[in-house]
């Protein structure tokens, strides 16, 4: 069973998507925070980058834009985007070619901005509607890779044939499979209206300005998640369920009847178990049925993700083990991706096995569980240490980047100095502080576990400085004190 749930507040609007009661995707979207990703913007190229063939681009964001030259170029310049098929490399012109310093651009974000760098985008821009995808630069005809029914892609590529319009491409979207031709047309005349109503604003304002701004967070999760293995959709909010409602009936009426009102004074989330599940997707640790464990870490360079036995039931065989414990990390590791949201190059520690035949399994059960997922998804390899490698396309933050911000004593190393490390530095600056003239006694402020550390281990080491020196030395805790923290001061 498939379930949206729809948790809003005034400020906040929280989105999770169940799947069997097992949360799979979680969404947010706050007031004053909304995401960019689908924007459409007129633009004016800032510098021109030959080195790395790329170029800057005022958007009006407060960071500039990143455009590659892949980006600038027509999508007619690649083989069979959408469905990557006998995908070649093609050899793209100079960017000096594709663009001029101070030239009007009008390009589409397609990734956030994440940590210092600048929203990326590009100039092949994409109207979504719920069956279709309106291509306004390109003439092309593709269809969802996750449409597997070699029958209905066959189907629906026809159909795509005869209602696409001179000049423009489409992209018959997963949400398609099974609709008619008159779904097909109506979602395809509306956003032929939008285009036409954008490409007046483009000719009035002059750059930088926000043209296009993708849907609220509500209607876009309808049009893009809403389908028929869509079993309920529930909204706990009044205002929100009366708006989710209109949207559906606008452009998927058929499905209005799955939209439904939570009325119960129980919160949602907990009677879904969906706060609890967010908290375990926020831990570096997540423990497999049986006993065994995986460990996340996120890293500016890649994500990587550990597979450990545990306390996993062993057989007499370790390969037969390594295997078990591998393919429920396998399934579990897939989830975590897409609850997570991470996105970039992605290294898995499997337990090692010897049989190539269990590593062949364990690659087609990670790609079987990848399928579900709506971000792209690529494996690379596994290599003889049981390592693989693969990418996932990153378009946003994190949930963890989302919910949660870097540690201000750690600076996200996840790691602090230890109480032992902290008192022998307060020892050597005691050392420092003593040897100079005046006051007698001195007071040293510090961490509580710091404070036990002196008070007791060190207790000798402290007793030797006052002797030595002629002071009284007074150690004090503090409660509010980071366990790096501490102060020296003098007194009579």
């Amino acid at each position: 069973m498939k379930r949206i749930l729809i948790n809003a507040l005034p400020k906040e609007v929280r989105i999770a998507i169940l799947e069997d009661d097992q949360l799979v995707e979680f969404y947010v979207e706050r007031k004053g925070s909304r995401g960019i990703v689908g924007n459409i913007y007129k633009g004016k190229v800032l510098k021109i980058l030959p080195a790395i063939q790329a170029a800057f681009v005022d958007i009006g964001n407060f960071k500039n834009a990143f455009l590659y030259v892949k980006d600038a170029v027509s999508w007619e310049f690649e083989d069979d985007l959408f469905e990557e098929e006998n995908h070649q490399e093609i050899e793209l012109p100079p960017i000096e070619e594709v663009l001029t310093q101070g030239q009007e651009v009008i390009v589409q974000v397609t990734k956030e901005p994440l940590g210092t760098k600048g929203p990326r985008i590009t100039t092949n821009l994409t109207i979504p509607g719920h069956y279709l995808i309106l291509l306004p630069t390109i003439k092309k005809v593709g269809i969802s890779r996750r449409i597997t029914d070699e029958t209905e892609r066959e189907r629906l590529r026809v159909i795509g044939e005869e209602i696409c319009p001179e000049n423009y491409g489409i992209i018959i979207r997963t949400a398609a499979e099974g609709a008619t031709k008159e779904d097909l047309e109506k979602d395809l005349q509306y956003l032929l209206k939008m285009w036409n109503s954008l490409e007046k604003k483009m000719e009035k304002r002059p750059p930088p300005a926000l043209i296009y701004q993708d849907l609220e967070i509500v209607p876009k999760i309808l049009r893009d998640v809403l389908s028929e293995d869509v079993d309920e959709v529930l909204i706990d909010s009044i205002p929100e369920y009366r708006r989710a409602l209109n949207f559906a009936k606008a452009f998927i009426p058929k499905l209005v009847d799955r939209i439904k009102l939570y009325d119960r004074d129980d919160p949602i989330f907990e009677v879904f178990k969906v706060e609890e599940a967010i908290e375990k997707a926020l831990s570096r640790k997540v423990y497999l049925p049986g006993g065994g464990y995986i460990v996340i870490d996120e890293t500016e360079a890649l994500i990587s993700i550990d597979v450990n036995s545990g306390k996993f039931k062993k057989s007499p065989n370790l390969e037969e083990t390594a295997f078990n414990v591998n393919c429920k990390a396998a399934k579990e590791i897939a989830r975590q991706l897409r609850l997570r949201d991470v996105g970039g190059i992605i290294v898995i520690d499997f337990i090692d096995m010897n049989s190539e035949d269990n590593k062949r399994k364990l690659l087609e059960i990670l790609e079987q569980e990848l399928s579900k997922d709506r971000a792209k998804t690529k494996i690379v390899s596994m290599s003889d240490l049981g390592l693989v490698e693969m990418t996932r396309k990153r378009v946003k933050k994190s949930l963890g980047r989302s919910l949660t911000m870097t540690c201000p004593y750690c600076e996200g190393k996840g790691r602090v100095k230890s109480a032992d490390t902290v008192a022998f530095e307060v020892e050597r600056e005691l050392l420092l502080v003593a040897r100079e003239n005046g006051k007698r006694k001195i007071k040293v402020y510090v961490h509580p576990l710091v404070a036990e550390k002196l008070s007791v281990d060190e207790k000798d080491i402290i007793d030797r400085i006052e002797v030595l020196f002629g002071k009284e030395i007074k150690i004090i805790p503090v409660n509010d004190y980071h366990v790096e923290r501490f102060t020296i001061s003098k007194s009579d």
